[in-house]
């Protein structure tokens, strides 16, 4: 059996279209757990009715406030051999649950699919972006390898087994975003991601999203998150580490440095910068790579053409580990 986690808040627009995709699901070993994070919508009232028609799906009360306890709510319940997640808001292809069960063969596995955004409105070409990105790097041999600037598994698009789940941590995290946090643990273990090349999720977008409108999923949070398993999982400290870029992200990950007493260089591609303190640092240029060997960098510029500028130094250079923060 499958067991298909989902929280819902105010989702009543939505919820009713994405029951029916579950219901319609090809395979139909499945258990629906829903926890109501308290609704002030018609959510519960659809819950209830879809509850009483189909005994595979079970609504509880959310034991505390927002996704995470949520998430651990419904897990509490959970019977299936299988754990996957599911979005109130969106919706699921009739073959998602087959062919990711067909891929979860193995407790080493992480079984996901491909995803497409969709909307009533206008879709930002920021979220078109993301999902060919986010396609393209489940297809790669290694999605982990670009985890540091996204997350490089969709959240409501993944399989596992519940003993490796549990092996995991479960939904058992204090941090945000919770998914990031759960891409990050997924890396740590080791498990070995496999996609095919169906999409296997519609993600709903929409302006009160709360990927959109909760404080949780802030930029700053991404930062914290990244810089926290970056020392945890990566950071050599027999290596010089340097952050590239004095932008606002640049200067967030040199603060949480310095709070956290980690010795750092810092430089920067623009030429006002160089040579000013920050931070009581001083700013240096490029050319201070070729005196530091073995180096780790943490790269913090999004712009396109500083981003291929940098690939091109780091091509020249192989004694430089990159690390993209954005």
């Amino acid at each position: 059996m499958v067991s298909i986690i989902m929280p819902a808040k105010n989702a009543a627009p939505y919820i009713k279209e994405c029951l029916e995709s579950i219901l319609a699901q090809d395979y139909a070993h499945w258990e629906l757990l829903v926890t109501d994070d308290h609704s002030t919508d018609q959510t519960t009232d659809i819950l209830d009715h879809f509850s009483k028609q189909d005994t595979r799906i079970r609504i509880f009360k959310n034991l505390g406030h927002g996704i995470t306890p949520a998430l651990q709510t419904a897990y509490a319940y959970a019977l299936g051999a299988y754990i996957t997640r599911m979005d109130a808001d969106d919706i699921m292809p009739q073959n998602k649950l087959t062919l990711l069960v067909d891929t979860c063969q193995s407790e080493t596995v992480l079984a996901t699919g491909l995803v497409k955004y969709f909307s009533f409105g206008t879709l930002g070409e920021g979220y078109i972006k993301y999902a060919d990105w986010l396609n393209q790097n489940l297809k790669s041999q290694d999605p982990f390898k670009e985890i540091y600037k996204e997350c490089v598994i969709p959240s409501p698009c993944w399989m596992l087994r519940k003993p490796t789940f549990d092996k995991l941590g479960a939904f058992d995290s204090a941090l945000y975003p919770e998914d990031y946090d759960l891409c990050f643990r997924m890396r740590r273990a080791g498990l070995q991601v496999q996609t095919g090349d169906q999409v296997l999720h519609h993600w709903r977008d929409y302006p009160e999203r709360s990927s959109r409108t909760d404080d949780n999923y802030a930029d700053n949070r991404f930062l914290e998150i990244k810089l926290s398993y970056f020392l945890a999982d990566d950071y050599d400290k027999a290596r010089p580490l340097v952050i590239w870029g004095a932008g606002k992200k640049g200067k967030s990950v040199a603060q949480l440095l310095i709070d956290q007493k980690i010795p750092f260089h810092w430089i920067s591609n623009n030429p006002k910068k160089i040579g000013h303190d920050i931070y009581g640092q001083v700013i240096q240029g490029e050319e201070l790579i070729d005196d530091k060997s073995n180096t780790q960098c943490l790269i913090c510029i999004a712009g396109p053409d500083d981003q291929n500028h940098i690939k091109k130094v780091l091509k020249v250079s192989n004694q430089i580990t990159p690390y993209w923060f954005c």
